[in-house]
């Protein structure tokens, strides 16, 4: 199998190289032709994840068109709002039958997508195939900084065909990385969105010197909410007990790698 990544920052280089430890022939996509050079050449990523050794197999590239060339499964690591515009310009690039992943975290303003329907919208008329069935997703605790690396770790690999999520878990699975599959993509996608509400609100708990008690009524609270929302929206309220609930939740509240938390923080300084 081959694998392009689509997104250099963070997030994307540490998925590429999960893909390469699990013996995925991997491609990362940099929109900085020196970004790719440092990543192909020096092994390292020093805009986003400077002193980290990556992996020598993975290789970089800035053309798009190398990065998807023969690409069994793609998968998109841009910022949530960029990721229609972007998408755009792929269409034309992606292989036909390509399995489509996002590791995206969000919701698309304006229309309120999830990130794998506005690839499904994006690409539908495109590729071949029911777009849902061909659509994954990953969710859970996922702090690039612990997992490049290789900290041990657990995620979830989500699509509605369990097929999708089989393939997905075998390109990705690790001694370090365990992904487990699940066909609730609506759940997966909302819990890895909404939490990060709820990461803001501790953050500000923090920084105004609130204590355990505040930051763990935000959270259990704060998943509560998170899986009553999913559940009117379709989502298996069992979802947001496991991984890419409360899981996620936990990490992005709890940890100083998390942007969200940190964001809450500088917001309850001001």
């Amino acid at each position: 199998m081959k694998a392009a990544v689509l997104g250099a920052g963070s997030w994307g280089t540490t998925f590429a190289q999960v893909l390469c430890d699990a013996g995925t022939d991997t491609v990362l996509y940099a929109r900085k032709p020196q970004l790719a050079k440092a990543i192909a050449g020096l092994h390292e990523n020093p805009d986003y994840l400077p002193g980290v050794a990556l992996t020598p197999a993975l290789d970089a590239t800035s053309d798009p068109a190398e990065a998807l060339d023969g690409a069994d499964l793609v998968a998109f690591a841009v910022p949530a709002q960029s990721l229609r515009s972007n998408l755009l310009e792929w269409v034309p690039l992606l292989p036909r039958g390509a399995l489509l992943v996002s590791l995206m975290k969000g919701i698309e303003l304006g229309s309120r997508l999830r990130m794998s329907e506005v690839i499904a919208e994006v690409t539908g008329p495109e590729l071949a195939g029911p777009a849902a069935e061909r659509i994954a997703v990953v969710a859970g605790p996922n702090l690039a900084g612990e997992i490049v690396r290789r900290e041990f770790t657990a995620s979830v690999v989500a699509c509605v065909a369990s097929e999708g999520a089989l393939v997905l878990q075998g390109a990705c699975h690790t001694p370090y990385f365990r992904p487990y599959t699940n066909t609730d993509v609506t759940g997966c996608e909302l819990g890895g969105a909404v939490k990060n509400v709820i990461a803001i609100a501790v953050g500000i708990a923090v920084a105004m010197g609130l204590g355990d008690n505040t930051r763990a009524t935000l959270i259990t609270r704060g998943l509560a909410e998170i899986a009553r929302l999913g559940s009117a929206l379709g989502a298996q309220t069992q979802t947001f007990a496991g991984l890419a609930g409360m899981g996620d939740l936990v990490a992005t509240c709890s940890s100083p790698l998390s942007r969200n938390r940190t964001f809450g923080e500088y917001l309850g300084r001001a």
